[in-house]
């Protein structure tokens, strides 16, 4: 069975969205609390380097990472997460994995969000 090293954890905060107060260009507009009104818990927060990516012949770097921590519910897709010591805003890039369907783990990918935060 898979057991994650939960080693050197770092406080983080959970943003979790409101409901859609707007539209924008028809799509739904979500709005984020402040960073001292998110929930504040507990991971790994590991980068490997970031996501390399080549669009149109151009050559990036994405900042992503991936965080490991105990399992939560209120931990959705949609939600965002803030690296307390660095201040660094990021948005969930999938659904969080429920490692081994035990309800004990979670795992998910993180993308920096940068310019208008």
């Amino acid at each position: 069975m898979f057991k994650p090293s939960l080693n050197n954890l770092i406080p983080l905060i959970l943003l979790i969205p409101s409901s859609p107060k707007g539209k924008s260009y028809g799509v739904g507009t979500k709005t984020y609390p402040d960073v001292s009104k998110g929930v504040l818990f507990y991971g790994t927060f590991r980068t490997y380097g970031g996501t390399e990516r080549k669009d149109n012949g151009v050559y990036s770097i994405e900042d992503t990472a991936v965080i490991q921590c105990v399992y939560r519910t209120d931990i959705k897709a949609d939600c965002r997460v803030v690296n307390a010591q660095t201040g660094a805003v990021y948005e969930i890039i999938s659904e969080p994995e429920n490692l081994n369907m035990l309800n004990k783990y979670l795992q998910f990918k993180v993308r920096r969000v940068k310019g208008g935060v």
